[in-house]
């Protein structure tokens, strides 16, 4: 009988304590979101330059935001592709500096990542 109670109460732990790891493995992350060329994002903050997908590689799992089609959002560099500002609930392989799961996220006017004196310009 101690036995059953001792798993029953490691089993209750686990349900308790699982969706909450899995909850913290989501950071919000703000930043330049840049997009290049076809299939190729990333997303560079304060931190890193955190790959997003590689054209026929790596593909992080989830929805980039859509940005608005305007100057105030999106700055256009190759046809319709370039960069945006934006912040990001992601899923991040710290050692490799790759995002593994987009959560959400929403754009931001380019003057917010403008005015962030922690991020570099986007290289173009």
């Amino acid at each position: 009988m101690r036995r059953m109670k001792l798993y029953f109460a490691i089993l209750m732990g686990s349900l308790l304590v699982s969706p909450l790891a899995f909850a913290e493995q989501f950071e919000n992350r703000c930043g330049w979101v840049q997009n290049p060329t076809p299939a190729n994002w990333w997303l560079i903050d304060k931190d890193a330059t955190w790959v997003i997908g590689v054209q026929g590689g790596h593909q992080a799992e989830g929805e980039i935001p859509a940005f608005p089609e305007n100057s105030k959002y999106w700055t256009k560099t190759n046809g319709n592709y370039g960069y945006g500002c934006a912040c990001l609930q992601v899923k991040v392989d710290k050692k490799t500096q790759t995002v593994l799961a987009i959560k959400s996220g929403h754009p931001q006017p380019l003057a917010k990542c403008r005015a962030d004196k922690n991020l570099k310009s986007p290289k173009l």
